[in-house]
C-alpha cells in the first residue's frame, strides 16, 4: 500500500511539474496555427498583387482601363461623363 501511495505521489509530482509545460506547448500550438492562417492570407494577397502587377506590365488594355478610371483620361473623340455619388449625410428635406 505504501509503495502504491509513493507511486501516486511521484506521478502527481511529475504531472504538476509538466502541467505548465503542457499548457505552454498548447499555447504555442495555437499561436502557430494563427500565424499559419496569417501567412496563408498574406500569400493570397501576394498572389493577387503579383497578378495585378503582371497585368499592368503585360496587358495594355488593363493599363488603359486604369488610366481611364483613376486619371479620367479619354481618347480625343470621347467625352467623359462624371456622376457624383449622392450625399448620404445630408438631412432629409
Amino acid at each position: 500500500m505504501v509503495i502504491a501511495l509513493v507511486a501516486v505521489a511521484i506521478l502527481l509530482l511529475i504531472g504538476m511539474t509538466y502541467l505548465p509545460l503542457i499548457q505552454q506547448n498548447e499555447n504555442y500550438r495555437r499561436e502557430i496555427e494563427q500565424l499559419d492562417r496569417q501567412i496563408q492570407k498574406q500569400a493570397e494577397i501576394s498572389r493577387e498583387l503579383e497578378s495585378e502587377l503582371d497585368a499592368l506590365r503585360n496587358d495594355p488594355k488593363t493599363l488603359e482601363r486604369l488610366a481611364r478610371e483613376k486619371l479620367r483620361y479619354a481618347r480625343q473623340d470621347e467625352t467623359i461623363v462624371h456622376f457624383d455619388s449622392p450625399d448620404t449625410n445630408a438631412a432629409a428635406h
